[in-house]
């Protein structure tokens, strides 16, 4: 792997809708499959549960946290469920703070250059592009080239197993992976074959 976070490819497999009852199974197949960051939005049902079954479980061997985090108050609830990483569809300097207070990692919304450099500043880990289909590889090319070598870019919203290599080459270091590996109602096997395609498809192209 050329591109890693803290030794994982730089891959979140995003369980939007997940449920306590689940995760822990769903979890054993991403990571088998070759997955180590999961995170769980905080509109899925019972969302710091789920973390907190995640992290007992998976802590050691995985980065786990929460999307869609809004607020410091948040931030504070998913770190005290056991959670690491934070993830907002959105640049807010103050949860970026709290994330960095707690010693979590931030990875912030962000679309434009101004917000990009607004969340480095801020102190962020990495840069999330949302919605990264509206702004298509080449957008995220433009932006990339004035950014901190240093600094990953994850794409999410648009990214698909054709489209992995057209992103890797605009710059992109990973992405975050929602319906490409899990929809509610898909069992373990079906989300761990999924994952295993993606990872299959990510490797190949990241050489």
């Amino acid at each position: 792997m050329k591109r890693q976070i803290e030794g994982h490819r730089p891959l979140v497999a995003i369980l939007r809708g997940v449920q306590p009852f689940e995760v822990e199974e769903i979890g054993q197949a991403l990571i088998d499959a070759g997955f180590g960051i999961i995170e769980v939005p905080l509109n899925s049902p019972d969302p710091l549960q789920s973390i907190a079954l995640l992290a007992r479980e998976f802590g050691d061997d995985a980065i786990i946290g929460a999307g869609t985090v809004l607020t410091p108050d948040q931030v504070d609830q998913v770190m005290d469920a056991g959670g690491r990483l934070i993830v907002s569809p959105n640049m807010d300097i103050n949860v970026i703070s709290q994330t960095r207070k707690r010693n979590g990692l931030s990875y912030p919304g962000v679309f434009t250059a101004t917000e990009a450099f607004a969340a480095i500043n801020a102190g962020a880990h990495a840069l999330k592009f949302f919605p990264a289909s509206l702004h298509g590889p080449d957008g995220i090319k433009a932006i990339k080239a004035v950014l901190p070598e240093n600094m990953p870019v994850l794409a999410v919203g648009g990214v698909s197993i054709p489209t992995i290599g057209a992103w890797l080459e605009a710059g992109c270091d990973g992405f975050g992976i929602g319906s490409n590996v899990y929809k509610v109602g898909w069992n373990a096997q079906k989300i761990g074959q999924q994952a295993a395609a993606f990872i299959e498809a990510y490797d190949k192209a990241d050489t």
